[in-house]
């Protein structure tokens, strides 16, 4: 195994930690929302949130950069002038998720949603992308002829991020902090654009192992992908559209949203389908891991496309936008789409150089059906939640906040509960994956 795909199990394994911190935070938050008098003073919900977001988003982002790394490497071969940036790269990005981390534990904020952390640390986070982007460039820069269509989609999504990231942090200048319209506008643009380009690198990672899953890179070239690709950077630079009800803008800036956003995921479910149909049942056997997370994603897909569709609506987004609805929408794409995408990554790696006893593929394939089926139910409790919420907040405009909670709290109860079997599944994935032992050679 070469030195270049140890640095990507390393950071594929740290990533599943992240995982199981991330859902770990998540309960705990959970127990604290419904019971906030006894353990909100003991573990504060403002510690807790961010401790849960920063690390699902940090997760997303270790096992992306990770699978790349891992997959460019059998794409483009080893570049080795390149491989102690890698290694700077690798303990520069875990040490700046660390501090991250801790200072939430510390109580030590200071940013913007989703990057609450104190801005100074956004310094070595975005220097650690800018030398992940020069090993990703250079590596792909080799090529010759025409690339196909992930390595598209990893280039632009590396790219993007740095873009993205460095205007999500354009408030601490006065100009933009100082006017509350531009603040907000760039606030929303640049995270809904930053999700955008993570799910290149997701998607692209998708499309790679639906390559070698099948054994056939035509996925890779059908002007179908290419097409998909174009359509997921238009929707990286328009998808934010949707989010800024607030703020004044041309209508036709939400409308271009909600359909580009929503053509989108309809034509990657659709190349899922189709390279399904191309897949025989010997190599479904021999790739069984994988591809079960890879169908697995399919079905949130569509899970997820059929609620977007409708919290697109105007009508119907002008009740339920900040509610838990919007919650279940982020959940879905988290867990249900994104994490299942990468799980058939990093399983599909493992399985490279593991060979998997019938005890630990029994203990893998529970985890699978323990993540997936109560997250089902956790899903469509936060849907209730939110039905519930904006049901009784439009009913009774004059009842104070706590009466109106009452009614959400029997499905925050199920949402606990349900949130318990998901970290069960989870961390059963995670320690299986993070228990496997990288090769000596």
């Amino acid at each position: 195994m070469t030195k270049n795909k140890k640095i990507s199990i390393i950071l594929l394994k740290f990533s599943l930690l992240l995982l199981i911190s991330a859902v770990v935070f998540g309960v705990l938050a959970a127990l604290v929302f419904i019971n906030a008098d006894t353990l909100g003073k003991i573990l504060p919900f403002r510690n807790l949130r961010p401790l849960h977001v920063s690390s699902a988003v940090f997760w997303i982002l270790s096992a992306a950069a990770g699978s790349v790394l891992y997959f460019l490497d059998d794409t483009t071969g080893v570049q080795k002038p390149y491989i102690k940036l890698s290694v700077i790269y690798l303990w520069l990005w875990i040490a700046t998720v660390l501090v991250v981390l801790g200072s939430f534990l510390f109580s030590k904020f200071g940013g913007r949603e989703y990057w609450e952390f104190p801005p100074v640390l956004a310094l070595p986070l975005l220097g650690t992308w800018i030398l992940f982007a020069i090993k990703v460039i250079h590596s792909v820069g080799a090529i010759k002829g025409t690339w196909p269509v992930y390595l598209w989609m990893w280039v632009t999504g590396v790219i993007f991020f740095i873009i993205t990231y460095t205007e999500a942090n354009l408030w601490v200048l006065p100009w933009f902090r100082n006017n509350i319209i531009r603040d907000i506008t760039i606030q929303w643009k640049s995270n809904g654009s930053l999700v955008g380009s993570w799910n290149m690198m997701v998607y692209g990672t998708s499309i790679y192992l639906m390559c070698r899953i099948s054994g056939s890179q035509d996925t890779a070239y059908t002007r179908k992908s290419f097409f998909f690709f174009f359509l997921g950077l238009v929707n990286l630079l328009f998808n934010w559209g949707h989010h800024t009800y607030l703020v004044p803008s041309a209508p036709w800036i939400k409308e271009v949203s909600y359909i580009i956003s929503m053509t989108e995921w309809v034509i990657f479910l659709n190349i899922i389908r189709s390279w399904r149909k191309t897949v025989s049942d010997v190599i479904k056997h021999k790739n069984l891991l994988a591809y079960k997370f890879l169908f697995a994603s399919e079905i949130w897909v569509f899970l997820n496309l059929a609620l977007a569709l409708l919290m697109s609506v105007p009508a119907i987004n002008n009740y339920t936008h900040g509610t838990h609805i919007t919650v279940a929408h982020a959940m879905g794409t988290t867990i249900g789409i994104n994490t299942m995408i990468l799980m058939a990554s990093v399983f599909y790696i493992l399985s490279e150089f593991h060979q998997w006893t019938k005890k630990e593929l029994l203990i893998v394939h529970t985890g699978f059906w323990v993540a997936n089926i109560p997250l089902l139910i956790f899903w469509l409790s936060l849907i209730g939640a939110g039905i519930s919420k904006a049901y009784y907040e439009k009913m009774t405009p004059n009842a104070g906040f706590n009466d109106r909670m009452m009614h959400v709290m029997p499905y925050m109860y199920i949402f606990t509960i349900a949130g318990f079997a998901v970290l069960a599944g989870l961390a059963t994935l995670a320690i299986m994956g993070i228990r496997v032992k990288m090769p000596k050679n």
